[in-house]
């Protein structure tokens, strides 16, 4: 092949997907979760990692299932990641170190309320007075405990896996809310088209579901309330959509430069065509109704990938199943497509896995590359009652059968953190 072979139309270096992983609450590896996704079966259960009498949400989509030896967010969320690059990386056929750098996107992490009391119970007289809070603080100064610093530590899990598998340089940690994910493969993409690598490391994970996760949420509005029967509480697009489900996951993908995966024999996947990003300072967690930045991240996007939007078969949809983020995420898609907008498939896989939150953007691309591989689009369940504001094909409660080689994946999150992927099957 010619060197032009391996560009694309802006004349950067063609980045191909090679090996993917994902957990989330409808089992561990990619077989598993792709099976139950198209099967329309959902992984929202009720909540037994703590008592819920009396929060109003009872549900989340968790992962229960991986032996954790010390239960907490930071645990959590990199023995995910760990098990997700080590399914992604055998299949793409990669060994021993790396050699490329690391871009994970996690949840923000701190100590939960309960360590923190139990911390500062231990290390000040019942007696003393004061906030909990300036007790606890002063107790990691005065008796560092480095177990327990670890688990508050923002980095920690990237440290980690970069030790784990001998990645390249300093492992860069994002948290841009719901978009992490996204984010997360985005500067992987740069990394490979500005020839500062010719592999990458793209993880996001969020193992963070615990009482105070679900009270803030909560306290927020935006958690479904709908709590029996659990599997049926996320109802993207619905008329009686209330709030999203909080839920855990993990993905990985392996990316590369075409020129390289190709020298190396290395089965491509597909290509991470296009990306953009915008950011929105509407308000701390809405976004802005009229979908400005939404519409300016999708357009981005397929600018970055030298895409129409007739070119464009699938869009894997944030599909959070909150009344405003849906209705606004509909308005900016309709603001980009148009009339051609009825007849493009729209499903959320949020309907079934629920809102993996920092692993969202991620899970969904893994996803979104399966569809195309197998020809198979997944499902939005629990559409029983649609919303006559919002004219989608959701592809309704059963899997669909078509094959498609462009799709779009969105993630809008809380903060005004905006990314869009457009991911094809072909370089052209």
């Amino acid at each position: 092949m010619s060197q032009s072979a391996y560009l694309d139309h802006l004349g950067r270096p063609i980045v191909a997907v090679t090996g993917m992983g994902v957990i989330t609450s409808l089992g561990q590896g990619l077989a598993d979760n792709w099976k139950a996704l198209t099967s329309g079966v959902s992984g929202i259960h009720t909540i037994t990692r703590f008592p819920t009498d009396q929060l109003s949400t009872r549900i989340c989509g968790s992962v229960d299932f991986i032996d954790i030896p010390v239960p907490n967010a930071v645990e959590r969320s990199y023995a995910m990641a760990r098990d997700t690059t080590v399914e992604a990386l055998a299949q793409a056929g990669l060994s021993g170190d790396f050699g490329g750098p690391l871009f994970l996107a996690a949840p923000p992490i701190e100590p939960e309320w309960s360590a923190r009391f139990e911390l500062a119970d231990r290390s000040a007289p019942p007696a003393e007075a004061g906030d909990v809070y300036a007790r606890f603080l002063a107790a990691m100064h005065e008796r560092p405990d480095p177990a327990f610093h670890e688990a508050a530590l923002f980095g920690a899990i990237s440290e980690r896996l970069a030790d784990r598998f001998g990645t390249r340089g300093l492992p860069v940690t994002l948290s841009t809310a719901c978009a992490s994910g996204a984010t997360a493969i985005q500067l992987g993409v740069e990394a490979i088209r500005q020839g500062r690598a010719t592999r990458a490391l793209t993880v996001a994970t969020d193992g963070s579901i615990s009482a105070e996760a679900v009270i803030r949420f909560s306290l927020l509005s935006a958690l479904s309330t709908q709590n029996d029967p659990p599997q049926q509480a996320s109802k993207p697009f619905s008329k009686d959509r209330d709030g999203f489900v909080i839920a855990e996951g993990s993905a990985t993908l392996v990316l590369e430069s075409l020129e390289s995966a190709i020298a190396r024999g290395a089965k491509v996947l597909g290509i991470m065509k296009g990306c953009g990003e915008k950011a929105d300072h509407f308000h701390r967690t809405r976004s802005s109704p009229d979908g400005g930045p939404a519409i300016a991240t999708i357009r981005a996007a397929l600018e970055d990938a030298g895409l129409s939007e007739d070119q464009i078969g699938y869009i894997n949809a944030h599909g959070t199943s909150t009344p405003e983020n849906d209705k606004m995420e509909y308005g900016s898609m309709l603001a980009v497509f148009g009339d051609r907008l009825t007849g493009i498939p729209v499903s959320s896989n949020k309907s079934m896995i629920g809102h993996t939150l920092t692993a969202a953007g991620a899970v969904e691309a893994v996803f979104s590359f399966q569809s195309m591989l197998t020809g198979t689009l997944p499902p939005t369940i629990n559409y029983n009652n649609p919303d006559p504001t919002i004219a989608l094909d959701v592809v309704p409660n059963v899997k669909r059968d078509t094959q498609v080689n462009a799709v779009l994946s969105n993630s809008f999150g809380f903060g005004g953190q905006n990314a869009s992927l457009v991911m094809t099957l072909e370089p052209a």
